[in-house]
């Protein structure tokens, strides 16, 4: 009888993609892909160590699939597998850690996933994770996540990413374009470009081969794919030229996510960004310029080493004066192995969490706003399959989130909209181009 695998994935959407490919890997060699749930003889978790308390929440889940398999075989990859993999290995229940290097080839490492005498601990130095593993994430959702660049060159003091995924390095134009259209064959509709730091892309073997630019231009030309959204780009890589061709272009939507992490000069300097404010600024007023329904998300660290009441407020003013969407706000957090763990003027607990609901609550008013100056436009909304109390969700090319009665045939569809109101939920509702109500 075939063996049954599930996946459990912490973090982010490449990790989701990742995830995915690897799961492929096992269906591709004859095992069962299951729920977790469905006492499956191998448990594949992988990691993050961005997200805090990573390892609680990876002992959480080990412990978990304990309870639903004590046989099972838990294998754990990931980040924080790369960062950590002696202390995973000591989690109760793990029988293997892999790690940046060597999670591509789980099933060939752990041949028939037999249980031996203590974990095994397969992570070779980081510096190892040289070659780039192609990954994209199918028949979970209606987007699909695909991954065009992995590592990072950039040294930030807070970020342990470098550590954890190895340098910068990337798959080469002609590759993601043949996974975009096997993606299409799919009916997919969606293709988020998801990376480390995506507008990065370009390296191979150690030297810059080719430019995002470039790759934004060959995507935009495939056909089967009505919408590609760029996950998250730095300030500093994205240029007047991928914005110009993104407001024109075909398929890529009016959707940015760029980190800030502080509206603060000082504090940029002091966590090795490599813009400041104005160049940000400038960015955001680009995008606003040639496309003004543009959605721009923003990711910003509160509480970091050195930041005081002063810094934080120039944060919150320089934001709130921003055209921007929505915000992510990080709540700083030491990781062992960055500049800033060493640093002194260690901002209190309370008063980073403190920061973080006042930036939370500017979030919100700032989404509001966004969601008004919307109302009365027409869109085109991607129903997902989210169903929930005779309700489907689904989001407009510019990140709205809409909510319409569920009607199964709308599923995976594109539909042209009028944006109508505001539920009470925060989310927005529509009519049909034809004024037939979807949502009360």
């Amino acid at each position: 009888m075939n063996k049954k695998v599930a996946f459990y994935t912490l973090g982010c959407k490449l990790n989701f993609s990742e995830t995915s490919s690897i799961s492929r890997m096992f269906e591709g060699r004859g095992y069962e892909k299951v729920e977790f749930q469905d006492r499956p003889d191998i448990f594949i978790i992988n990691t993050c160590s961005v997200t805090e308390n990573a390892d609680k929440k990876c002992k959480k889940i080990v412990k978990e699939a304990k309870k639903i398999n004590p046989n099972g075989f838990v294998t754990i990859i990931g980040c924080y597998a790369q960062l950590k993999p002696k202390e995973i290995s000591e989690i109760k229940g793990v029988d293997a850690v892999l790690g940046a290097a060597e999670k591509f080839q789980l099933i060939d490492k752990l041949d028939g996933f037999t249980k031996k005498d203590k974990p095994q601990v397969l992570a070779s130095d980081i510096n190892e994770a040289k070659t780039f593993n192609n990954a994209f994430s199918i028949n979970d959702r209606t987007r699909t996540f695909l991954k065009v660049q992995d590592g990072c060159n950039y040294h930030c003091a807070f970020c342990t990413i470098p550590l954890a995924r190895g340098k910068s390095r990337s798959d080469t134009i002609a590759n993601i374009v043949k996974s975009a259209k096997e993606i299409a064959i799919n009916e997919v509709k969606e293709i988020v470009l998801t990376g480390v730091n995506t507008g990065d892309f370009g390296i191979q073997e150690g030297k810059r081969k080719e430019r995002f630019v470039d790759l934004v231009k060959a995507l935009d030309e495939v056909e089967g794919i009505d919408r590609f959204r760029i996950s998250s780009i730095e300030p500093n890589l994205l240029t007047n030229e991928i914005i110009e061709f993104v407001a024109q272009s075909k398929r890529f939507v009016p959707h940015f996510h760029i980190p800030l992490q502080s509206g603060s000069n000082k504090i940029l300097r002091t966590m090795r960004r490599r813009y400041l404010r104005e160049l940000y600024e400038d960015r955001v007023a680009k995008i606003k310029s040639l496309m003004p329904q543009c959605c721009i998300g923003v990711d910003v660290i509160v509480g970091f080493p050195g930041e005081t009441d002063e810094d934080f407020m120039d944060t919150y003013h320089f934001l709130k004066e921003l055209p921007i969407s929505y915000l992510h706000v990080f709540t700083y957090s030491e990781r062992v192995n960055t500049t800033a763990s060493e640093m002194e003027e260690v901002v209190p607990l309370k008063v980073r969490n403190k920061r973080s609901k006042m930036l939370r609550s500017l979030s919100e008013k700032m989404k509001r706003a966004f969601y008004e100056e919307n109302v009365g436009r027409e869109d085109v909304v991607l129903f997902e399959n989210d169903i929930k109390d005779g309700l489907m969700e689904g989001f407009t090319n510019n990140y709205v989130r809409v909510v319409a009665k569920y009607d199964p045939i709308m599923v995976n569809e594109l539909k042209t909209v009028k944006l109508s109101g505001i539920s009470h939920d925060g989310l927005m509702e529509v009519t049909e181009a034809n004024q037939e109500v979807f949502a009360h």
